[in-house]
């Protein structure tokens, strides 16, 4: 029996940042924020009738120059919706111990909190990415969210 199972890898979530972003920047030059998004699901317990929050945490990484301005625009507590891919990845700790990490490589990153004061706007913004690769553009990624 031979059944073909289409391959997808998309990830949409929303949450806030469990941290400050980091920014650092490749040997190349090219600029990698990574951040924590804590995603909350609201669940009643069959059991005992109560109302209940589950929250996962989400490691999330911005490549190119969304990365650059997440740095800028978003902290700790800022809510963000984040569309993208999983990988996963091999290393090993500071004891010695084989560690597997998953984490959602963002594709765009929507900033959902209110303009600050100096900001012309108060619609959310958008910031995207090309995947990892250095394609030139002249735009700077980032676009309005017209609602």
């Amino acid at each position: 029996m031979n059944i073909r199972i289409p391959e997808q890898n998309y990830v949409l979530i929303a949450g806030r940042l469990t941290r400050d972003p980091e920014l650092r920047f490749t040997q190349k030059g090219l600029p990698v924020c990574s951040f924590d998004v804590a995603v909350n699901r609201r669940y009643k317990d069959q059991a005992t009738g109560e109302w209940k929050d589950d929250t996962t945490y989400v490691p999330v990484t911005v490549w190119g120059p969304m990365g650059e301005k997440c740095k800028e625009r978003v902290k700790k507590g800022s809510p963000v919706h984040v569309e993208g891919r999983l990988s996963s990845s091999d290393y090993v700790d500071k004891t010695g111990q084989k560690r597997k990490v998953i984490r959602l490589v963002a594709k765009r990153v929507q900033f959902l909190a209110v303009a600050t004061p100096g900001e012309t706007s108060g619609a959310p913004e958008t910031a995207e990415t090309e995947a990892a690769t250095d394609k030139a553009s002249d735009s700077s990624g980032i676009e309005e969210v017209p609602f």
